[in-house]
């Protein structure tokens, strides 16, 4: 379950590495690093507790069906309400603003303050 968590991340990095430009090009402004570190974080931090939250309910989980085997559907609830929260952090950065006019999933597209 905790696998998928970390593909979340990997497909925020790809979209963050096809804004990039090459460096004779200084078209990389502060807006779009901020909102590029933004997206990082949002995704990183959501999938950090996501990843402590199925790793503590899994090993609580464990040790409660050894003693009464009707936990294992909670458990298996409860172990996917953690997997949203590394959602959550990947659906953040790809909400479109309503200013945006490329198309980019991207939150940081934004007319006028992409270049220096």
């Amino acid at each position: 379950m905790a696998g998928i968590i970390a593909v979340y991340g990997l497909v925020v990095a790809v979209l963050i590495a096809g804004d990039l430009a090459p460096p004779p090009q200084k078209t990389y402004s502060l807006f779009s690093g901020a909102m590029h570190l933004a997206a990082g974080l949002s995704v990183g931090l959501a999938g950090l507790s996501a990843g402590y939250t199925i790793g503590l309910v899994g090993d609580m989980g464990v040790r409660s069906y050894m003693q009464q085997s009707r936990v294992f559907v909670g458990m298996v609830l409860i172990l996917i309400f953690g997997e949203v929260l590394g959602l959550y952090g990947y659906g953040s950065p790809r909400r479109p603003t309503p200013s945006s006019q490329t198309g980019s999933p991207l939150l940081f597209k934004r007319d006028g303050m992409d270049a220096n």
